[in-house]
């Protein structure tokens, strides 16, 4: 009737009947079959056209039915009604007075709204629907029907859902859910989890409870989808198709937005817990990084942001504030030379920019049966912040110049490169041996700095790896997989390490090296002997700062003389902390000029003995033309005039183990190869430098560009 519908359309809040969003909070489960088709797409025959037109189908046909439903109970149901055949009009005495809508229709409802127990009426009778029907039970039978339905969907579709994020092996301990069973591959122990959460919930005994909290988890489930809807659109990935003519992200937002704030207004203390659960799981996949790829929005974004920063940056001028070592490291396999891939990791992590080149020299064809995802999971699983490429090239120079030409994006590009000393340049081709320092050469050339790591034992481990991997000694078991972030790894077989043309794997033992020890509270000593822009002083304060180098002390050696010692000292440390570099000690070398011992200077002419020209090649001091075929050849005449220079490495070297026989890690200004001086004299001299030392060693030389200044603004 129009007078009670006009009467029940205007609101009527009374005491006790909860806030809005009580009730709201009640009403909302009736609203949450929305995602049943997408719970189950995967037994749909067309889930992409069945699903939008299912669901906008179903919200229009349940909006309808719940309007005409309101407006039919809205139209003959008055608000308060004692449920009392005597309470007529025409009963009562004339005395008496009638108040309310019920008065119209004949009847005197006047004690309800004077606080009398009114069990009837639209805003009292929760069972209001099956007093208007024209049959009572099959209201309750509708009511069975509803429930019924809306859990058997939902006990269908979440145990799927469960089972597919158990077999993704993200989360610990879930994993016996995943098995499925029959034809189908119907999810049982999933369904038999599930119904127990329902029991429990059940077990509370008050719809007036449950229904919030069911609430709050649906509207964050809805909450996640909007946003994952609108931030995939924002990535602007290319695989983000969405076939929903209608769709928009800004109504994405919005839809994610409201819901968050729905689930505060209903019930705020089970939104925090919903929240903290969920940050909770988020930080778990964060920090596990499970091996499960699904072209998540995440790496679109994540894509994106390096793609436009990269950009950015290229209109940037660089300023020595900001100069950090970007490393290219001639690493070849990563999992061949593991402690010079360690060292570099340890000043370049979350600091700067580090690329393990490898070049293939011998067989072209190895370059597409190299696997590089498995050399990059190697690094991963080690924890090294790097990025790989492999690339052919005739030699190491001519891979090394092509590398340093084209490695990098914009200012994410090498300015270093690294590489590791040549132990066997007295027994290798020759050719090897020119081109190794013609690749020094050129990397000066391209404005590069220039560094080569040295240990006692080597840098590389293909023998050690051949002994490993030897099938006469092979274990009964194969070993575990020694990885802390669970990746899955394989091993290389020797022959593929051996001549570095098959496909590499990873080992399935991490070899360890001295980098990845703690260093305790010995020192680092800086033999600083040629200023070139502070690189020398800059590579171990990096170093100091990494947790394994924390407690270690960085001592400077520099040269000078016995009557300035003191000033040189205190201008030198003067220099140091306006460079606000924390170094323990500063001490003057004043005998660098002293002639070196003979047996020192024994040991450096016969390691240059098998590169000399004999006699007869020498004719009144005249190179013989041989010479010009063979650069690398030294002459009594160049030995001669580079004799000095000679000397004078030789007796740094007496120096440096003299000094640093318990230092963690030397580190020795590298000398600038020149145009006069033979590839062999050259790596003699290297050889002198860092001979006899038991720890590392690092020769270092900067490009002359100033990596640090006074400034702190």
């Amino acid at each position: 009737m129009r007078e009670i519908f006009i009467d029940n359309l205007l609101p009527d809040k009374r005491s006790g009947s909860g806030v809005f969003f009580d009730n709201f909070a009640i009403f909302f489960p009736s609203a949450i079959g929305i995602l049943s088709g997408a719970n189950i797409s995967g037994d749909l025959k067309d889930p992409e056209h069945a699903i939008p037109k299912g669901t906008l189908l179903a919200i229009l046909l349940t909006t309808i039915s719940y309007l005409a439903i309101s407006a039919t109970v809205g139209s003959c149901v008055i608000r308060d009604a004692t449920g009392d055949l005597n309470d007529s009009v025409p009963l009562l005495n004339g005395s008496d007075v009638c108040e309310g809508l019920g008065c119209g229709f004949g009847w005197n409802f006047t004690r309800c709204s004077q606080g009398a127990d009114c069990m009837y009426g639209l805003a009292q009778d929760r069972q209001v629907l099956r007093l208007v029907s024209g049959f009572g039970p099959l209201i309750l039978a509708g009511i069975f029907a509803a429930s019924l339905s809306s859990a058997l969907a939902f006990l269908v579709s979440a145990p799927k859902v469960f089972q597919c994020l158990c077999r993704d092996k993200i989360y610990p301990y879930i994993g016996f859910f995943a098995k499925g069973y029959g034809k189908n591959d119907e999810p049982l122990r999933a369904y038999v989890l599930t119904y127990f959460i329902a029991l429990a919930f059940i077990l509370i005994g008050s719809l007036d409870v449950i229904a919030p909290l069911i609430s709050n988890f649906f509207l964050c489930s809805y909450a996640l989808i909007n946003f994952s809807c609108f931030h995939a659109s924002i990535t602007n990935s290319p695989g983000w198709r969405p076939s929903f003519r209608y769709y928009n992200h800004w109504t994405a937002l919005f839809g994610a937005i409201i819901s968050v704030v729905l689930m505060f207004l209903l019930t705020w203390w089970a939104a925090l817990i919903t929240f903290s659960l969920i940050l909770f799981l988020l930080g778990y996949v964060t920090y596990k990084k499970p091996e499960v790829n699904w072209g998540s929005s995440v790496q679109a974004s994540t894509y994106k942001m390096a793609l436009s920063y990269s950009v950015s940056l290229s209109g940037v001028e660089d300023h020595v504030k900001n100069y950090r070592p970007q490393c290219l490291v001639l690493t070849g396999p990563p999992v061949l030379r593991p402690a010079l891939v360690d060292f570099v990791g340890s000043f370049t992590k979350n600091i700067s920019l580090m690329i393990c080149g490898d070049i293939l020299m011998e067989d072209k064809m190895a370059l597409a049966q190299r696997s590089t995802d498995s050399l990059v999971k190697w690094l991963n699983c080690r924890k090294v912040r790097s990025f790989y490429t492999l690339l052919n090239g005739d030699s190491l120079r001519d891979g090394a110049r092509t590398l340093m030409q084209a490695t990098g994006l914009g200012k994410l590009k090498p300015n270093t490169l690294v590489m590791g000393f040549k132990t066997n340049w007295r027994e290798c081709s020759p050719y090897s041996l020119e081109d190794y320092v013609n690749t020094i050469y050129d990397t000066f050339d391209a404005n590069y700095g220039v560094c080569i790591l040295r240990m006692m034992e080597g840098l590389d481990i293909t023998e050690e790896m051949l002994c490993e991997d030897n099938a006469a000694f092979e274990p009964d078991e194969p070993p575990q997989q020694q990885c802390t972030d669970d990746t899955a790894s394989t091993a290389p077989s020797p022959s593929d390490a051996h001549n570095s043309q098959q496909d590499h794997h990873i080992p399935s033992n991490q070899t360890t090296t001295v980098f990845q020890n703690k260093q305790g509270k010995r020192t680092v000593d800086v033999y600083w002997i040629s200023d070139d822009g502070g690189l020398t002083l800059l590579i171990p304060y990096l170093l100091t700062r990494r947790k394994r180098w924390r407690h270690c002390k960085v001592r400077v050696f520099v040269v000078g003389q016995q009557q300035t010692i003191e000033e040189d000292r205190k201008e030198m440390v003067c220099l140091l902390q306006s460079f606000r570099l924390d170094v323990h000690d500063v001490i003057v070398i004043t005998d660098s000029e002293r002639p070196p011992l003979a047996k020192s200077l024994m040991r450096f002419e016969n390691s240059i003995a098998p590169f000399r020209l004999r006699s007869g090649e020498q004719e009144g001091g005249i190179v013989h033309p041989g010479k010009a075929e063979s650069p690398w050849r030294v002459s009594d005449k160049e030995l001669d005039a580079l004799r000095l220079k000679s000397e004078r490495k030789v007796r740094l070297n007496e120096i440096i183990r003299r000094n640093s026989k318990h230092a963690a890690l030397v580190i020795v200004s590298l000398p600038v190869p020149q145009s006069d001086c033979p590839s062999s004299l050259y790596m003699a001299w290297l050889d002198s430098l860092t001979f006899g030392l038991h720890c590392p060693a690092l020769l270092i030389r900067g490009n002359q560009q100033d990596v640090l200044t006074f400034y702190c603004q």
